[in-house]
């Protein structure tokens, strides 16, 4: 006999599963029979939040859903945290969780790792939670959470099975793969959007995360328009050194004159998010009086006014656009001077301390040509995000924005690693963040992904430190007492150096990933 249980992995395979973390317990052994006999990979976190933002890094950087399976109870309420940061940051998560048998939900009869209402709670935080009762639902609660993958705005799925059902027949169920997509771009938006790029001499884009497998038709675009090209944290690596791009935050006075000056936006794949354009929590971000808006959300083009909402992929939606335009148009105003411009007072915003961190950060870079630069919440992060031109798209992303998850780091590194094997992955941390998910590291050397942990050290919380001295607060619980990383790194068997020099970086970084193992670089910060 088949169980629930063991279908659900050849369910999985069968949607293209090729990875689950996960850290089994005695109400998710059933989930785990089938496990050892199929082609998926199974990556063992110390805890379960470790485990929402492996699945996270591994999502962001393949593109492909990540899967977390959880037990009951704590397992879940400890994967909460990734599954915020996820949601925030439209990335396709499926957590897979077991919950106490059918009879017993919602009696508070004191089983363990009782809720009140497991599914209930998820529901606040997932774009979707369902109960599988029986083996004929099953099939179904997958295809529903792979459309929604495909099709929309994604985010974090939860799907439920109860101990009982997981023990129950399932021969003979089969897949239901789904071909969902997103809508395709709307005719009259598209003609309607072309009229107004037609009649505009100063056109501006702006970039987000949304437009992250777009980067071919959108150069087009900005070339075609003579457009500079804003990018928020999450579009990074777009036009990497094109003379049209603008690796700036919109946050950033410099970049909001850019956008002011435009005669015509075009915002592509960007929620208009306060940590992308109001970190400052100053209230100065106006939005565009004309404005063509792409998202593959209808509730996202619903949320603010637009001139014109084109509801798709930013890609499609992009080339459709492209043909839409007359090929007699002509670029506008001098594009590459208006963003050489923005750029240069951009930078000059940067305090000098924020201009050494984002130096840093380029070290990184140029050090290691096309790697991944998983962030956590640290000083270079945050220089960064106000002004950073990475060579990769996609390969620049942290928590730092959006839900703002300390610890999120490390943990999402190893995922993303495990996801693009071929790639130098760096996990950008400070002190305080990594103490948060330090022992994940152990997974890195379990799971062979030769992450490379760099340790900005400042001995504490420095930037909040900083915003307490900033508003006359005398400064409270922002100096915890950082442990010996490279010690803690040898006591896991991790090869480790620290630095007192920044200039050593790139050399100490080039050996690192000459090894072929995980390595933690400590820099020590006066």
């Amino acid at each position: 006999m088949t169980t629930i249980g063991e279908a659900l992995i050849s369910l999985l395979e069968a949607h293209g599963v090729d990875t689950v973390f996960g850290i089994p317990g005695v109400h998710t052994v059933e989930l785990y029979r089938g496990l050892a006999r199929s082609k998926i990979r199974h990556v063992t976190p110390r805890h379960e939040q470790g485990a929402g933002f492996m699945a996270d890094g591994y999502a962001r950087a393949s593109g492909r859903p990540g899967v977390a399976f959880v037990i009951t109870g704590p397992g879940l309420t400890n994967t909460i945290t990734a599954m915020g940061q996820a949601r925030a940051d439209s990335v396709p998560m499926l957590v897979i969780s077991g919950v106490n048998a059918t009879d017993t939900l919602g009696k508070g009869l004191g089983f363990l790792h009782e809720l009140p209402d497991q599914r209930g709670m998820m529901e606040k935080v997932a774009l979707m939670s369902v109960r599988v009762t029986g083996a004929s639902e099953l099939p179904g609660a997958l295809a529903r959470a792979f459309a929604l993958f495909s099709s929309s705005r994604p985010g974090p799925v939860h799907i439920e099975i109860p101990t009982d059902v997981m023990v129950k027949p399932a021969d003979g169920i089969a897949a239901l793969l789904s071909n969902a997509a997103p809508p395709a771009p709307n005719d009259a938006a598209i003609v309607n959007a072309a009229k107004l790029i037609a009649a505009a001499r100063r056109p501006l884009i702006l970039a987000g995360g949304g437009a992250r497998k777009a980067e071919a038709p959108l150069r087009r675009l900005a070339e075609r328009l003579g457009a500079p090209v804003v990018e928020t944290t999450n579009a990074r690596g777009l036009l990497h050194r094109h003379p049209l791009c603008v690796p700036a935050s919109p946050s950033l006075k410099a970049v909001r004159a850019l956008m002011a000056d435009a005669d015509l936006v075009i915002a592509a794949g960007t929620e208009f998010g306060a940590t992308d354009y109001d970190g400052y929590g100053d209230g100065g971000f106006v939005l565009p009086s004309n404005l063509i808006r792409i998202d593959i959300g209808a509730d996202q083009l619903a949320r603010r006014p637009v001139t014109v909402a084109i509801q798709a992929d930013c890609a499609e939606a992009i080339e459709a656009l492209l043909a839409a335009i007359d090929p007699a148009h002509s670029a506008g105003e001098d594009g590459h001077g208006r963003a050489a411009t923005g750029r240069k007072a951009a930078f000059a915003e940067l305090s000098p301390a924020y201009a050494a961190q984002v130096h840093a950060v380029e070290m990184i870079r140029d050090a290691l040509p096309r790697a991944i630069i998983v962030g956590d919440s640290t000083q270079p992060i945050y220089a960064a995000n106000l002004y950073y031109d990475h060579d990769r798209p996609g390969g620049w992303f942290n928590a730092a924005t959006g839900f703002g998850a300390l610890g999120y780091g490390p943990p999402a590194a190893i995922g993303a690693a495990l996801a693009m094997p071929d790639a130098p992955v760096v996990c950008l941390t400070g002190d305080g963040g990594f103490q948060f998910t330090l022992p994940e590291i152990a997974v890195a050397l379990d799971s062979e992904a030769p992450v490379i942990f760099v340790v900005w050290n400042n001995r504490g919380y420095r930037e909040i430190e900083t915003s307490m001295l900033d508003v006359g607060v005398e400064p409270v619980g922002v100096s915890p007492a950082p442990p010996d990383f490279c010690k803690l790194a040898d006591a896991y068997g991790i090869g480790a150096e620290r630095l007192a020099d920044i200039d050593a970086l790139p050399q100490a970084l080039k050996h690192a990933r000459a090894t072929g193992l995980p390595r933690v670089i400590e820099i020590t910060v006066v």
